[in-house]
C-alpha cells in the first residue's frame, strides 16, 4: 500500500490553482523536480512538479508546448521519450504528435522557458534522442521516419539536409529512439515490425543505410544505451501472455548488427514498454504497466542481465496502469507516469536495488492519454 501523502494538497487541474493553505515559497525548494506531458489534443502543456519541504510533491507550473498533443486515453503515442531531457539536462524536448512539430524548451534551475518549436520532419512524432549538438526525431505515422536536427546552443533546432530516413516499412510502429554514448549509432525499435533499426551517424549528422535486425524476443518497445554501449530493449512479450514479459540487451558490431548478449531475460510482469538505465549504468528498472509493478536488474559486465531479488522490485496499487518511467538525475529516485490512476509513482532507490515507495503524487486526471516523464 502506498504511504499516504502528509498534508494532501488539493490541486485544482483544470484551472492550475494549489490550495490557498499552501504557500509554494515558503514550502518547496523553488525548482521542480519531475515533469509529465499532457499530450492534450487541444493545447499540449509540460506540468511540473516542486518537492517540499517535508518531501512531498505539489504542481507549482503549467508549460505550453504551443502544439498539440494526440489525445486518448491510455498510452495512444505508444512510445518512450516522447518527453525528454537533454543529456547534460540543460534543454527539455516534448513531441507534440498532433501538430508534427517538437518544442524545445530552456531549463534552468528546474525553471522551463520555450527556446523554440519545429516542424519535426514527418507524421506524428512520438520519439526524441539528443546527444551533444545532434537531436533525432521518430515520427510513426504515414511512412514512418527518423529527421534529424543540429541543436544550437540557445535550443533552437537547425534541419539538417537530406537525414530524413525512413523505417523498415509504413505502419512499422517506430517506439524509441536512443543514440550510442559514443554517438556513432541511432537505434530505433518498431514495435509493430518486431524490429531494432540501427543506423549510423555520419560526421554531417545524416544517418547512413538503415540496418533493421529482429528482436531477440516478440513484443520489442523501447530500447536504451548504457554508457559502457550495451543496447537494452524492452520486450512486452507473446501476445495474450501473463506475467510474460522480458528484457534483452546486446552489443552493436561495426556494421550496425546486434548480438545478443541477455535474450528475453523474464521480469515476472506484464506489458514491459519502457526502461531507464541509472546514470552510473550500473541497473535497468522497467515499468510493466499491466501488472502495476516495477522490475529491476544489475547491468554486468559485458552487458550480462541479472535481476535484483526477486525481480520485482517495486509496486503501484494495481490497476495504475504505470506507463512511463524516469529517474533522477542523481539515480536516487524512481518516478512513473501512472496514466490509469491520475497518479506520479515516487520510489526511492534502496544501496540493495530494490524500491522503496515513498510518495505517490495525486490530482491528475485519469487516462486522457498523459504520455511523457522526465526528471532532473
Amino acid at each position: 500500500m502506498v504511504k499516504a501523502i502528509r498534508g494532501l494538497l488539493t490541486i485544482v487541474l483544470g484551472a492550475g490553482v494549489i490550495s490557498p493553505a499552501v504557500s509554494i515559497a515558503q514550502h518547496t525548494t523553488g525548482t521542480a523536480d519531475v515533469f509529465v506531458m499532457t499530450n492534450n489534443a487541444d493545447k499540449n502543456e509540460v506540468i511540473a512538479y516542486e518537492r517540499t519541504s517535508d518531501g512531498n510533491f505539489i504542481e507549482s507550473h503549467r508549460y505550453d508546448t504551443e502544439g498539440r498533443g494526440s489525445g486518448g486515453t491510455n498510452d495512444p503515442l505508444g512510445a518512450q521519450g516522447s518527453l525528454t531531457f537533454s543529456i547534460d539536462h540543460s534543454f527539455l524536448f516534448a513531441a507534440n504528435a498532433g501538430s508534427g512539430t517538437v518544442s524545445v524548451f530552456r531549463v534552468q534551475r528546474g525553471i522551463l522557458s520555450l527556446a523554440d518549436k519545429e516542424p519535426s520532419g514527418g507524421s506524428e512524432p512520438v520519439a526524441v534522442a539528443q546527444r551533444q549538438n545532434l537531436v533525432y526525431v521518430v515520427d510513426a505515422a504515414g511512412s514512418g521516419n527518423v529527421a534529424g536536427f543540429f541543436l544550437r546552443n540557445d535550443g533552437h533546432l537547425q534541419p539538417i539536409q537530406n537525414s530524413t530516413t525512413f523505417l523498415s516499412a509504413s505502419g512499422a510502429g517506430g517506439a524509441s529512439a536512443t543514440i550510442s554514448p559514443d554517438g556513432q549509432f541511432l537505434a530505433v525499435t518498431e514495435r509493430v515490425a518486431n524490429n531494432i533499426d540501427v543506423f549510423r551517424i555520419q560526421a554531417d549528422g545524416t544517418l547512413g543505410q538503415i540496418v533493421t535486425n529482429p528482436s531477440a524476443g516478440p513484443g520489442a518497445f523501447a530500447a536504451r544505451f548504457a554508457p559502457d554501449g550495451k543496447l537494452l530493449v524492452s520486450e512486452t512479450g507473446p501476445a495474450g501472455a501473463v506475467n510474460a514479459s522480458a528484457i534483452s540487451s546486446y552489443s552493436v558490431l561495426a556494421g550496425g548488427t546486434l548480438s545478443v548478449i541477455s535474450q528475453s531475460v523474464p521480469t515476472l510482469g506484464s506489458a514491459n514498454c519502457w526502461n531507464v538505465i541509472t546514470p552510473d549504468g550500473a541497473r535497468v528498472y522497467i515499468s510493466n504497466a499491466a501488472s502495476s509493478t516495477i522490475s529491476g536488474f544489475t547491468i554486468g559486465k559485458g552487458g550480462n542481465l541479472t535481476p535484483i531479488g526477486a525481480t520485482v522490485v517495486g509496486s503501484n496499487p494495481v490497476g495504475s496502469g504505470n506507463l512511463d518511467i524516469a529517474i533522477s538525475s542523481d539515480g536516487k529516485y524512481i518516478y512513473t507516469l501512472n496514466s490509469a490512476a491520475g497518479t506520479i509513482g515516487v520510489f526511492a532507490i534502496q544501496p540493495d536495488g530494490t524500491l522503496n515507495n515513498v510518495d505517490e503524487i495525486q490530482g491528475l486526471p485519469k487516462s486522457v492519454g498523459f504520455n511523457g516523464i522526465a526528471a532532473l
